[in-house]
């Protein structure tokens, strides 16, 4: 394999594996910043809050909603890319140093089994909205509400794909 793909590959870790080298990364003093979302057409909104979150921080940890959980979230037409596909196109961002995949409709569990340091979601969510905002304030750490980019949506990209066809 590649060593820029393989590079990119292992930013894509279970739970387990997550934990460890999240553990890792907080012993040795680096702050772990953490959000989710489905990202399954990745714009220029989702580039500006990600660079944002990743400025929270020394590691950014992106909890990714597996196909069932948008599905769920979302309707059945979705996703529209596949989460090996949304995985490795995060992992191989430049300010993403982890992605993992839940099942769940929220990340909660996930967060809990993390612990990051720095919690974050989009402006469009309060922070008493934040899933897991409870848990990783209990634990010391800050909860963000970051910048929101009007105009930029996935709704609106898969419309706009819908109305051309």
């Amino acid at each position: 394999m590649n060593p820029l793909f393989q590079k990119i590959s292992n930013k894509i870790q279970d739970w387990s594996t997550a934990v460890q080298t999240v553990r890792k990364w907080q012993n040795n003093g680096l702050e772990v910043v953490f959000t989710n979302g489905c990202f399954d057409l990745v714009h220029l909104g989702h580039l500006a809050y990600l660079a944002e979150a990743a400025a929270q921080g020394q590691k950014l940890v992106i909890g990714l909603n597996s196909d069932a959980s948008v599905s769920r979230l979302k309707g059945k037409h979705r996703p529209i890319k596949d989460q090996t596909n949304r995985a490795h196109l995060l992992a191989s961002l430049e300010m993403v140093d982890l992605v993992v995949l839940f099942e769940e409709d929220t990340p909660l569990q996930l967060i809990e089994a993390i612990q990051p340091d720095v919690l974050v979601k989009g402006g469009d969510w309060s922070i008493e909205e934040i899933v897991g905002s409870k848990c990783v304030l209990a634990n010391g750490g800050q909860v963000k509400s970051l910048t929101f980019i009007e105009g930029y949506s996935t709704t609106k990209l898969e419309q706009k794909i819908q109305s051309r066809s």
